[in-house]
């Protein structure tokens, strides 16, 4: 016989291979072994959590020819029908591709004869949330009132799509997500039994990466076992599944820590290079933050941790963060995630998040705010005069000699103003710019683009969202859409800048000084630059008028109003 996957081999054949549903396999199992087993089963929850094979196990239970048992037996005549499917009494029907009226009318035909073999007629109904809603019609008077000899079993990952007068008519049990440890345990089972040499982190890692699906970890685990030569190791599940290894998401979150935002967003780029998604890189990310803070809780809560085990790095990034700004972490991250998932450009997202989490800066705490009676004394007596400064305005008393009131800025304008940016040499670029030189030059900047991508990843980046917007023969601009890309490469400028002017050099042959500018200063400065000339032409224009003095004679003869001067 071919090779079969270790989830058809492994398929639970008892309730008590049903690994973290134990709240159902208990009832299931009084309830057999009382006779008290329902004429109709919904089963609803996540994929491989256990659904079908439960439905199996009970045909089998009820058919043994040891019943009432707790457990099939798996040894007559009936119990090794219904699992080699020789049996046509259990009767499995895929309702995604059985979804029509007439399915569910010949189930309704055929349900009122006899079982042929075994003492009780099973139907059991896969995804039946694919059931168009005149199946659904049909299935109701024969799921409410079958024959005594019939017993329907409803399975679905999405039980919301039934309707209520479907899921009245049945006994319903939620399977839910198995925890790492109970998967975990199954899994190391598996593996002894297979003979399989897994190291247990690598079986922590794919407990992890399953999502709470039994018959995707051991998919999982049959795909690293194929690929390992010998041990399977925590690279081999890696590498085979995309995730990041806890160490790299450690080496990020140190890079932030330290307000290193070159290396964080280098490290980033290097883990995308090789094919990572960066949705799911984001969610590693968030769920190490989150690892971090139920640490900090409590050291009882390390089995609940998503991290396969708990290093040197990581207890010290538990000392040193605050819990507050763990908080804040996670809650950015969540909210950029949440973007990502609406952009076609998840990756400069990524970037931004991981940017403003470097710069951001650790809040002082209220608590260390200290300050002694002469120093409250003195606020107060500050207050009291501001009180009275405010009361002359409303009155209109306002002292003549009161100091103006300083001007404030936004958070967003000082933001804009830190950016320095050489305003006059940029006007000098855009009075010697022409559209041939502009033209020139983005004809080449893909080429452009392409060796800097070779010579500096995260450079690359950064200029990824950016264009040349004015050209003159020796300089050129570049409007960068975000702030924070042009921010970047002002603060890296001795090397960004100086490898893009000498990368452009060898494309076209000419050197150009760049001047990076976020994209809304660059439009104001153009509406300021088409202004200014446009008043500088207008003056010349007048004072040429002013300078003629036959048109000055005639202003004397008729009035400037009623005068009209053409060329």
């Amino acid at each position: 016989m071919s090779y079969q996957a270790l989830y058809r081999v492994w398929r639970p054949q008892t309730f008590q291979d049903i690994a973290g549903q134990e709240h159902i396999t208990k009832t299931l199992q009084n309830a057999l072994m009382k006779e008290q087993f329902s004429h109709a089963y919904l089963f609803s929850g996540p994929r491989g959590t256990g659904k079908t094979s439960a439905a199996k196990i009970i045909a089998k239970a009820i058919n043994c020819e040891n019943a009432p048992v707790p457990e099939p037996c798996n040894e007559c005549k009936a119990c090794r029908g219904i699992t080699d499917g020789s049996i046509s009494d259990v009767i499995e029907i895929d309702a995604a591709s059985n979804n029509g009226v007439d399915e569910i009318r010949e189930i309704r035909d055929k349900v009122k004869y006899a079982p042929s073999s075994v003492s009780y007629k099973v139907y059991i109904i896969d995804e039946v949330h694919m059931l168009s809603t005149g199946a659904f019609n049909a299935l109701l008077k024969t799921l409410e009132e079958p024959p005594k000899h019939v017993i329907f079993i409803l399975a679905t990952t999405e039980p919301h799509k039934i309707p209520l007068t479907i899921i009245s008519r049945c006994q319903r049990f939620d399977f839910k997500r198995i925890s790492l440890p109970s998967i975990v345990k199954r899994l190391a089972y598996i593996v002894e039994q297979q003979k399989l040499d897994v190291n247990q982190d690598a079986l922590m890692l794919i407990a992890k990466a399953c999502e709470g699906g039994m018959r995707d970890a051991l998919s999982i685990l049959d795909q690293v076992a194929a690929y390992s030569e010998g041990i399977v190791t925590v690279d081999d599940v890696l590498e085979v599944t995309g995730m990041v290894s806890g160490q790299f998401i450690s080496e990020v979150v140190t890079a932030i820590e330290e307000q290193d935002a070159s290396t964080a967003v280098q490290r980033i780029n290097d883990v995308l290079d090789r094919g990572k998604d960066p949705n799911k890189f984001i969610e590693d990310l968030i769920f190490y933050y989150r690892d971090l803070l139920l640490f900090q809780t409590s050291s009882d809560l390390e089995d609940i941790l998503m991290r396969p085990s708990v290093d040197d790095i990581f207890r010290t990034h538990a000392e040193q963060l605050d819990a507050d700004k763990l908080y804040r972490a996670i809650q950015q991250l969540n909210e950029s995630h949440q973007e990502m998932k609406r952009t076609n450009h998840p990756r400069v997202l990524l970037e931004m998040a991981v940017v403003k989490l470097s710069q951001s800066k650790k809040r002082p705490n209220p608590d260390a705010v200290s300050a002694d009676s002469s120093e409250i004394k003195s606020l107060q007596d500050r207050l009291s005069q501001l009180e009275e400064k405010m009361n002359g305005i409303q009155t209109g008393n306002m002292r003549p000699d009161a100091p103006k009131q300083r001007e404030t800025r936004t958070p967003r304008q000082a933001k804009k103003n830190q950016l320095p940016l050489p305003v006059n040499e940029m006007k000098k670029v855009l009075s010697s710019a022409t559209k041939d030189d502009l033209k020139k030059l983005r004809s080449s900047w893909a080429d452009i683009m392409n060796k800097i991508r070779t010579k500096n990843v995260a450079a690359h980046a950064w200029l990824l969202e950016s264009k040349p917007v004015a050209s003159s023969g020796d300089a050129f601009l570049q409007a960068f859409k975000y702030d924070f890309h042009c921010q970047m490469v002002l603060e890296n400028k001795s090397n960004i800048m100086q490898m893009v002017e000498q990368i452009l050099q060898e494309v076209i042959g000419e050197k150009r000084k760049m001047f990076p500018i976020p994209h809304q200063e660059w439009e104001q400065m153009k509406e300021s630059y088409i202004q200014e000339n446009k008043t500088n032409r207008q003056s010349q224009s007048e004072s040429a008028d002013d300078s003629d003095p036959l048109i000055a004679e005639a202003e004397k003869l008729v009035g400037p109003d009623l005068l009209e001067i053409k060329d």
